[in-house]
């Protein structure tokens, strides 16, 4: 029996070659999490052959979050490191999109900038590309990792957007709004990204969905240590409704 392999476009290195990761980490008013957060993304466990780059994107923070990213390479001495400062408040598909485009690595992953996800999770979240299995790798806070116990309405309204998401998609996602997602940089080069804040969810789910040929996506479960709104979680209702729209919007057009 033999092995399904991607396409020549979306070919990695085999791990006789190092392969690079490309982590891009949006950042917006995290001056109390963003250094401890980099230091986990540095020291965290990655499988043999893969090196790192680590890209933060500073969204216009109105706190001291500039200054701390500022000291980022005195702390991380021969770290690949790079800090880029917008000048204008975008939202997190703005600072995405510039990561994106400033990453080198073969293979780029999406990091939160606050301690809600563990970088512990990247050898599990990089395997199935590694492997030559996955085009695109989605964590998932529902399918038996520890998460913690925090909003019964988020729960439900997440998994309602990723329901809502999975009938115009035709996938079979538990987590569409998850933070951890993982791509080929060849799959990241081929899409025209567009919203600038929490659309970004949604609207790339719509278009690696759309991609031809059929993109290889792969779930893996990981931990989720969510913030409360007093220790400074962003997201609202009113992102929940925007995601509506968005998955709607990108149904029929791109």
């Amino acid at each position: 029996m033999t092995t399904a392999t991607p396409p020549p476009e979306n070919k990695i290195p085999t791990l006789r070659q190092q392969v690079k990761l490309s982590v891009v980490v949006p950042v917006y008013n995290e001056e109390a999490t963003i250094q401890e957060l980099v230091k986990l993304v540095l020291t965290a466990p990655v499988p043999d052959g893969v090196v790192r780059e680590l890209i933060c994107v500073n969204d216009c923070s109105r706190d001291g979050t500039a200054a701390r990213l500022d000291q980022l390479r005195d702390l991380h001495p021969g770290c690949d490191i790079r800090v880029y400062h917008k000048p204008v408040n975008e939202g997190k598909g703005a600072a995405l999109r510039d990561g994106f485009k400033y990453a080198t690595g073969d293979i780029v992953l999406v990091q939160d900038a606050d301690l809600e996800y563990d970088p512990h999770d990247y050898p599990r979240l990089l395997q199935p590309i590694l492997d030559h299995k996955a085009d695109v790798v989605y964590g998932s806070r529902f399918i038996g990792e520890p998460h913690r116990v925090l909003y019964y309405w988020h729960t439900i309204g997440n998994k309602f957007l990723t329901s809502f998401s999975n009938m115009f998609t035709n996938l079979n996602l538990t987590d569409m709004e998850v933070g951890y997602k993982v791509f080929r940089k060849s799959v990241l080069d081929r899409i025209d990204l567009k919203c600038n804040r929490f659309g970004f969810e949604p609207e790339v789910t719509a278009k690696i969905a759309k991609m031809r040929p059929r993109l290889r996506i792969y779930e893996v479960g990981i931990g989720y240590y969510g913030r409360s709104y007093e220790e400074g979680k962003k997201i609202t209702w009113k992102d929940g409704f925007k995601a509506i729209l968005t998955i709607l919007r990108f149904r029929f057009s791109n």
